[in-house]
C-alpha cells in the first residue's frame, strides 16, 4: 500500500513510500482511509523522526476487516480512528477501543477532525472540575483544542476568555462563546477560576499571575517551544495556593472509544461544530503540513484519500 513516511527534511517533511499492508492484531480492526487530518504537533516530531517512524493520529474511514477478538465495529461501518501511529496510509490497523462509528449525518471530514484536538479539549475541561459559572482563561486558543474548549467550556456555563493574536480567530471563538477576546495575554484582566495554558515561555507566567487564590492552572503545552521560569514569591501576590498542574490528553480514566463516541454525538447533535480550515488531496500533504507549521492554516486540515 501507500503511505507517507518523514523524511527528516523541513522542505519536505515526507514522501510517498510502498510498504506492507498492516496485519491487524487481534484487538485491532483494518480500516481503509478515507481522510486523516493533521496537528500541528505533529509537525514537530517531523523534524527529528525517528527509525521506521510512521505519522498519523486521526483518522476516518471504513472497517474492512473486524477485530479477531469481536471487539469493537463489526462489517464495513463507517468509523473515526485515533491511532497512536501509522494513520496516513490507505490503511492502517486501530485498536477496538480507539475507534467509534461515525452516523452517516457526520461527514469522513469532520470525523477525521475530531480526535486528537477534541479528546483533548473534553479530557481537559474534566480536569478542570465543573466550569459552570466559572472565569476560565484559555491561552494559544487560535487551534483546533482552542476551538474545542472554547465551545464546550461556553455551552457548559463558563465565562471563557480566550487568547489569540489572530483578529479573524477571536471573531470566530467570540461565535463559539467566548465572552472575551484578548490579543495578549498580558491584556487579560482576571482574576481567573481556571487557567488552560498551552503556550509556555513568557505566557505562562503571565497567566499565572492572574489565577485567582486557590485556583487552578492546568498546563498542557508548549507551543512556544520556550522554556517556563517561575518565581515562588510571585504566587503571593495574587494567586496564592493555588495548584499547577501538568496534563497530558492520554492519561484519563475514561476510554478513548467512549470519549471518541461522546464526540461524535456532540457533533451530530449540533453541539460541536469541527472546523475545517483546507481540504485537499493527500498528495499534498507535504505542503499541508509546513504551511501548518507556519501557522498558514486556520481551523483543521484534512487530507483525502478519495
Amino acid at each position: 500500500m501507500k503511505a507517507l513516511i518523514p523524511t527528516g527534511d523541513p522542505a519536505e517533511p515526507v514522501v510517498f513510500a510502498d510498504v506492507p499492508e498492516p496485519t491487524p492484531r487481534p484487538d485491532e480492526a483494518l480500516v481503509k482511509v478515507e481522510a486523516f487530518s493533521v496537528n500541528r504537533g505533529e509537525t514537530f516530531k517531523l523534524e527529528k523522526p525517528g527509525p521506521g517512524e510512521r505519522p498519523g493520529k486521526d483518522v476516518a474511514g471504513l472497517v474492512v476487516q473486524p477485530a479477531a477478538d469481536g471487539s469493537g465495529p463489526s462489517g464495513i461501518t463507517r468509523v473515526v480512528g485515533h491511532p497512536m501511529t501509522g494513520g496516513w496510509a490507505e490503511y492502517v490497523a486501530v485498536p477496538t477501543d480507539a475507534l467509534a462509528a461515525l452516523p452517516d449525518a457526520v461527514s469522513m471530514l469532520q470525523g477525521a477532525a475530531l480526535p486528537l484536538a477534541g479528546l483533548t479539549a473534553l479530557r481537559l475541561l474534566r480536569a478542570a472540575g465543573p466550569v459552570p459559572g466559572r472565569r476560565v482563561l484559555l491561552t494559544g486558543a487560535s487551534g483546533g483544542v482552542g476551538h474545542y474548549v472554547t465551545e464546550l467550556a461556553a455551552a457548559a456555563g463558563a465565562q471563557v476568555t480566550a487568547v489569540t493574536r489572530d483578529a479573524e480567530r477571536g471573531a470566530r471563538l467570540a461565535g463559539l462563546g467566548a465572552a472575551e477576546i484578548v490579543h495578549d495575554v498580558a491584556d487579560a484582566r482576571g482574576p481567573y477560576d481556571v487557567v488552560l495554558e498551552s503556550t509556555g515561555g513568557r505566557a505562562l507566567p503571565l497567566a499565572l499571575a492572574r489565577l485567582a487564590r486557590r485556583g487552578t492552572l492546568i498546563w498542557f503545552g508548549q507551543a512556544s517551544r520556550t522554556p517556563v521560569t517561575l518565581d515562588f514569591f510571585d504566587f503571593f501576590s495574587g494567586p496564592e495556593s493555588a495548584v499547577i498542574r501538568h496534563f497530558h490528553y492520554l492519561d484519563a480514566d475514561s476510554r478513548l472509544d467512549d470519549d471518541l463516541a461522546a464526540l461524535v454525538r456532540l457533533t451530530d447533535e449540533g453541539r460541536l461544530h469541527p472546523e475545517i480550515g483546507r481540504v485537499t488531496d493527500w498528495a499534498d500533504t507535504a505542503t499541508t503540513l509546513t504551511d501548518l507549521r507556519d501557522r498558514r492554516i486556520r481551523g483543521k486540515a484534512v487530507l483525502t484519500l478519495s
